[in-house]
């Protein structure tokens, strides 16, 4: 019986590949469902075992079957690993995704699962936090702190109960690592997450994940069922949340958790110290868990070897928006965000000059071609007045205007604030007032000039009537620069602290949008 992988990721069967699935099983073909292997312009993908090598034929209709299986289809791949945006990946997260049937216990360790966990049970807790530190590994949420201090900061906490908390609230635009290392490979991050309660002597942990992922909260429930022996006697269980935004900031989650609404809490105390329930607790994103099986298994050397600077290891590069080759991307720290965006994504998708490109979420910066040279590295990124975020990429072609984008990162914020800070809850608000009055004066003509009068009046004129003042795209922008100067040091956390990354950066950028003259760009020589 002829063997056929098809992926069972959420995206892939969006673009119909459980229709495939049932028309290759009604040719009486034996389907194993996978994750996706991360390059969504071929799928869906069909894999056909021949001989040890599984060759891929992609995008693949379920009236393709025939051409499949007789080796004549158009599409025809070859051997999927060798395709140049696979060829050229370190995976070290992301090396079983789209390769094995995710709810497999068999499959996962013939690909060498459970390694880690058994070598780290093998250890005593502090080697195994002295490993991870030694690894390099940063939080992949965004924040980059170093996952071995936050453990050791747990660890040396006395308490009688300790949690694991794993941050799967992944809810930034163009991301999708989170989900798709959930659906593809959840016993990864359950191994992760067994491996951190070892560490520090937590015995439950909770994996909390949006509504909007039904595909990963089923597939976490059934891979925890699965996986209950042999990761004891440290439990997990799935919590679901309801999509708030402000969530994904670790303290409000933790409250979500307990069952509140979830708003921020001021700090200190830090979660390391009192989190879950007032307990100790490590909260880490998907990915810095899902790391952590390989640091165990492979060395903490193994892992370091690989990044740039003080950023060490892999990160899964997420590629989204108007570019011809979206999907995951796992790489070394380093690669420049032009080889991200031109040789691995293939620029825009329309085919039109890029312009700008967005790198860590609807809060990160807006970056034009001319920085492309910039390392994807987290202190190359903070000093260029950006953040790398969870690694996700949105590009965007000459058609953009950057004052709207501008002004959608303030619309986010006043949605999706908790509202508990005023420079967040009100500055963002008053930030979508302030770029209304920039694009409306952007795209008005100019009102006549006030007649001249006598400083007496003028100054009686500007106490009453500030409508009147003020009003020009440089007294706006001005007052913009300093709302953001106002969110970015005075809100309680990211959400209104990182808002001002993409306003400010459109604005440095792009002035041309804003009603200011464009940059006047050097002559190469």
């Amino acid at each position: 019986m002829t063997r056929i992988y098809v992926s069972r990721d959420m995206a892939s069967v969006a673009l119909g590949a459980d229709d495939v699935a049932r028309a290759f099983e009604a040719a009486g073909c034996e389907v194993v469902r996978t994750g996706s292997r991360g390059l969504f312009s071929i799928e869906p993908l069909v894999e056909v075992e021949q001989d040890g090598t599984r060759i891929g034929y992609g995008p693949v209709g379920p009236g393709d079957v025939a051409a499949v299986l007789d080796g004549s289809h158009a599409a025809r791949l070859g051997d999927v690993a060798a395709l140049p945006f696979f060829a050229g990946q370190q995976r070290f997260t992301f090396a079983r995704c789209g390769v094995i049937d995710p709810l497999d216990m068999a499959d996962y360790a013939a690909h060498g699962g459970w390694r880690g966990l058994d070598a780290a049970r093998a250890m005593a807790p502090q080697a195994v936090v002295d490993a991870v530190k030694a690894s390099g590994l940063r939080g992949r949420g965004g924040a980059g702190f170093p996952t071995g201090i936050k453990w050791q900061t747990v660890l040396d906490a006395a308490s009688d109960a300790k949690f694991i908390v794993c941050n799967a609230d992944e809810g930034d635009s163009g991301t999708f690592a989170d989900r798709m290392l959930m659906e593809g490979d959840p016993l990864c991050l359950i191994e992760g997450m067994a491996i951190a309660g070892h560490a520090v002597g937590a015995y439950h942990g909770y994996i909390y994940i949006r509504s909007e992922y039904p595909f990963a909260i089923a597939t976490m429930q059934e891979a925890i069922e699965l996986s209950a022996l042999r990761i004891a006697p440290f439990t997990l269980e799935v919590r679901v949340g309801a999509g708030a935004y402000v969530c994904g900031e670790e303290t409000a989650l933790l409250d979500s958790i307990e069952g509140k609404r979830g708003q921020v809490r001021a700090k200190p105390p830090l979660p390391a110290l009192a989190g879950l329930f007032g307990q100790p607790t490590v909260i880490n994103n998907v990915l810095s868990l899902a790391a952590v099986p390989f640091i165990l298994s492979e060395g903490a050397q193994a892992y370091a070897a690989v990044g740039f600077g003080r950023s060490r290891g892999t990160m899964p590069v997420q590629l989204a928006g108007n570019v011809k080759h979206g999907g995951l991307y796992e790489i070394g720290f380093g690669i420049t965000l032009g080889e991200l965006v031109n040789g691995i994504g293939g620029g825009t998708a329309s085919g039109r000059p890029v312009r700008a490109v967005q790198v860590g979420g609807p809060l990160g910066a807006y970056f034009p071609p001319s920085m492309f040279d910039l390392p994807f590295d987290y202190e190359a990124f903070a000093q260029a007045g950006g953040l790398i975020g969870h690694a996700g990429i949105t590009v965007f072609d000459d058609t953009v205007d950057m004052a709207h984008m501008a002004r959608f990162a303030m619309e986010f914020c006043a949605v999706e604030s908790c509202g508990k800070c005023t420079p967040c809850r009100i500055g963002s608000t008053r930030g979508v007032e302030v770029m209304d009055r920039i694009i409306a004066a952007r795209n008005t003509t100019p009102p006549p000039a006030d007649p001249p009068v006598g400083p007496f009046l003028k100054k009686a004129l500007n106490s009453r009537s500030p409508s009147r003042i003020n009003t020009g795209p440089e007294a706006q922008t001005a007052l913009l620069r300093d709302l953001c100067d106002t969110m970015k040091y005075g809100s309680l956390c990211a959400l209104g602290g990182f808002t001002p990354y993409p306003v400010l950066s459109a604005l440095d950028h792009f002035p041309e949008d804003f009603g200011a003259p464009a940059p006047v760009k050097e002559a190469a020589e």
